[in-house]
């Protein structure tokens, strides 16, 4: 599990192409690697993967070909967003995030608000799946990054970033068209499933 509190930001050294997916190869550096072990859980741009091999500050993993069917594509030079998995008695500073992602998502706009020296608008076209696990005011996880859903009309979504968000995370560098991992609030799948039964 996880929070969606980005940790630091990663560098794509490569995703060489292997029998069933990729070995991806992240300079997690800024992350700090000295407490990672081979068979940890790290949180890379919202979808929980397991560290294979270290070499120094790179970390290793092989990601299968179902995990690439249901993400946004990671480039060589790129950056990615990490968390290590939450710990017994840490802070949960964001929402629980089970790194499992949902969906892709598409970036409509990243607009400033106001003058543009503060928050931005953040506006993603969800697939139509998700939609209805999607409600302003609830939690959703944008490329791992733990938000607050402020709008929703059918299947987008706006959220704000502040400008801390902005700094250190990926999601600044976000242009419309682009790509997103997107994953629902817990919460919101279990109450859909259970009134699938009333």
């Amino acid at each position: 599990m996880f929070t969606g509190i980005v940790q630091a930001v990663g560098t794509v050294i490569s995703a060489d192409p292997r029998a069933d997916g990729v070995r991806l190869v992240i300079d997690a550096s800024a992350l700090g690697t000295s407490d990672i072990a081979v068979g940890d859980s790290i949180s890379v741009s919202g979808c929980c993967l397991t560290v294979v091999a270290r070499d120094g500050a790179r970390l290793h993993f092989d990601v299968s070909s179902a995990s690439l069917g249901c993400t946004a594509p990671l480039t060589r030079g790129g950056g990615a967003n990490l968390e290590k998995a939450l710990r017994a008695g840490d802070r949960l500073g964001g929402h629980l995030v089970s790194g499992h992602v949902d969906g892709v998502g598409t970036v409509v706009g990243l607009d400033p608000v106001g003058d543009g020296t503060g928050s931005s608008t953040l506006t993603v076209e969800a697939p139509g799946a998700l939609a209805r696990y999607i409600a302003s005011k609830g939690s959703i996880a944008v490329d791992g990054v733990s938000l607050t859903v402020n709008a929703v009309d059918g299947a987008r979504f706006a959220v704000n970033l502040i400008p801390h968000t902005l700094a250190v995370t990926t999601l600044g560098q976000l242009a419309s068209g682009r790509p997103v991992n997107l994953e629902v609030d817990l919460v919101a799948r279990y109450v859909a499933r259970l009134r699938e039964f009333e």
